[in-house]
């Protein structure tokens, strides 16, 4: 999965699953310098998304989503997450990696509202295990002017 000289960045709540690698511990509010990057851990968590014990999927403060600035460009990954509050203050982001599955994460029409109030250039739809990402594309575009970049399996995408 990784190269023995990896580091990995993750929150506590992902100890057990990677104990094999390096891991940096991160929460949100949490900064990190790495290698020229600057990575910031915000919160990533579930509103109203549960398990059948009523638990929700999500908890807040277990997960992260993270804003990675690379040469300039930021890079908001959203995480677990449904449309929650604290996107509405994340800054300017250039590109959003928004999950649509919704089961786990919000939905295509939720992914949509969530894009709107981020306002990035470009969002890539992700988690889509159970979702048309063409259908965000079309439900976002008739929404707004934000560029929306459907990726294959293998496929990449450079921002410029």
């Amino acid at each position: 999965m990784f190269a023995p000289s990896s580091v990995v960045i993750a929150p506590k709540f992902c100890a057990k699953k990677l104990s094999k690698y390096y891991i940096v511990f991160i929460k949100p509010g949490d900064k990190l310098d790495i290698a020229g990057a600057q990575i910031e851990a915000v919160h990533a968590y579930n509103i109203k998304r549960c398990r059948p014990s009523g638990r929700l999927w999500h908890i807040k403060g277990d997960g992260v989503g993270y804003i990675l600035t690379i040469e300039g460009k930021k890079i908001y990954h959203a995480g677990d997450n449904e449309f929650i509050p604290e996107m509405r203050n994340l800054g300017h982001i250039d590109l959003a990696l928004l999950p649509i599955d919704g089961t786990f994460t919000m939905s295509i029409k939720e992914a949509a509202k969530a894009a709107i109030a981020i306002k990035p250039s470009v969002v890539i739809p992700m988690h889509n295990q159970k979702s048309d990402p063409n259908e965000s594309k079309d439900e976002l575009e008739s929404m707004s002017n934000i560029k929306i970049i459907v990726l294959q399996p293998g496929e990449s995408f450079g921002l410029k």
